[in-house]
């Protein structure tokens, strides 16, 4: 009975100090070493992008609204006539973006409603305006159109209407989406041409999108974007025709098999046609073959100006691939075209037939002088390490 008792308040004790230790009083530090403190619940703060009262704001610059500590509930763009301009609030709330261009010399006010972690509202108003109109506005075109097929080989050529002063602006509005992901880069040809295309040939049935969203963007000088460009396309079977200057023959290939060899006369001596990987620029039926184009003139010695059936761009000093029959005994053995790579009739329709802008057509052993890059859309002549160097201004 003795040794029970004892044993008995002995674990009482030990129950009393074990629940002693799960409780801790203001300033204890839980058996940690630290003090602990309560948190407290911060309230919400907005963001607003451009600033308030900002003046010369470009139109074409995104509204940006960021909440930290909370979630935005309401944001509501009103331009001067008191209507809504339309955004997007991002699904958990911690932000909201319009982005589709404002108008030039307007007054804008922005209000935002967010609610912090301590459940309380928290609103931000703010105004800016617009810069007024420009003296100089400079648009850009696409050599794509919506929803087309194009090949492997296909660059994507911004054609800006002037000279930009600031190439970088330029290239911070132009993106370009691609599905897979596919390395690429900008490389500047001209003053007004900006070419993106891909380290290696488009893989067949990558997804392209392209938006130029110029508008309202400034490019420098004071010039500013005139209006935006989109497009979207689909990159079709892998075309590739390779013209032989000695054999006098085109070997076209899809997919890698080759599928078609075909008889064909390309430059004589002194219009020899220039070496090197051409990309195909567009397709022409009833179309008038003219030396004029590339300086000289039909009724000079070696001028022409002939009708030919079927015709497909190449570059633009005038090489092209198209049907020939008066030179369609030379085919398969002699070259005696002016530059171009002469075939049937039958044959250039099913070429034309087969092939698509982007495609490629690398000539070979023509005893012409390489081919020049910016002639025409003959990208795939630099190498990527040159395609990626910077350019002078």
């Amino acid at each position: 009975m003795r040794r029970s008792a004892v044993g008995g308040w002995a674990s009482l004790a030990v129950v009393a100090a074990l629940l002693a230790g799960c409780t801790t009083g203001p300033g204890s530090t839980g058996g940690q070493g630290a003090p602990v403190s309560a948190v407290v619940a911060k309230p919400a703060s907005i963001t607003v992008v451009p600033s308030s009262g900002a003046a010369d704001v470009a139109p074409g610059e995104p509204v940006s609204v960021k909440a930290a500590d909370g979630r935005l509930t309401e944001v509501t763009l009103r331009n001067p006539d008191g209507q809504v301009v339309p955004g997007t609030l991002a699904a958990d709330g911690s932000s909201w973006e319009f982005a589709d261009g404002l108008g030039y010399g307007k007054q804008y006010t922005l209000n935002a409603v967010a609610v912090g972690a301590d459940g309380k509202p928290v609103t931000s108003t703010s105004t800016f305006t617009t810069v007024g109109k420009p003296r100089r506005t400079i648009s850009v075109s696409l050599n794509l159109q919506e929803g087309e097929t194009v090949g492997v080989g296909m660059p994507l050529i911004f054609t800006f209407s002037a000279k930009v002063a600031d190439r970088q602006a330029a290239e911070r509005a132009l993106k370009v989406v691609t599905e897979p992901a596919t390395e690429g880069a900008f490389r500047w040809m001209t003053d007004t041409e900006l070419i993106w295309r891909p380290k290696e040939y488009w893989r067949p049935g990558t997804k392209i999108s392209v938006d130029a969203a110029v508008y309202g963007k400034p490019l420098g000088g004071g010039a500013y974007g005139l209006d935006d460009r989109a497009a979207s396309v689909t990159v079709g079977d892998k075309v590739v025709a390779v013209a032989d200057g000695r054999s006098h023959q085109m070997k076209v290939s899809v997919n890698d098999a080759e599928v078609r060899t075909m008889p064909i006369s390309m430059g004589k001596p002194g219009n020899t046609t220039p070496s090197g990987t051409y990309t195909v620029m567009s397709e022409h039926v009833n179309y008038t073959m003219d030396s004029g184009t590339y300086g000289v003139p039909p009724d000079t010695p070696g001028g022409y100006r002939t009708l030919v059936k079927y015709a497909v761009r190449l570059s633009n000093s005038g090489i092209f691939y198209h049907s020939a029959p008066w030179s369609v005994g030379s085919q398969g053995r002699r070259n005696v075209s002016h530059g171009c790579i002469n075939l049937s009739t039958e044959n250039a329709k099913w070429l034309m037939d087969l092939s698509k802008k982007g495609d490629l057509v690398t000539v070979v052993n023509s005893g012409g002088q390489p081919l020049e890059p910016a002639d025409g859309w003959s990208v795939w002549q630099l190498p990527w390490p040159d395609w990626t160097a910077p350019t002078p201004n």
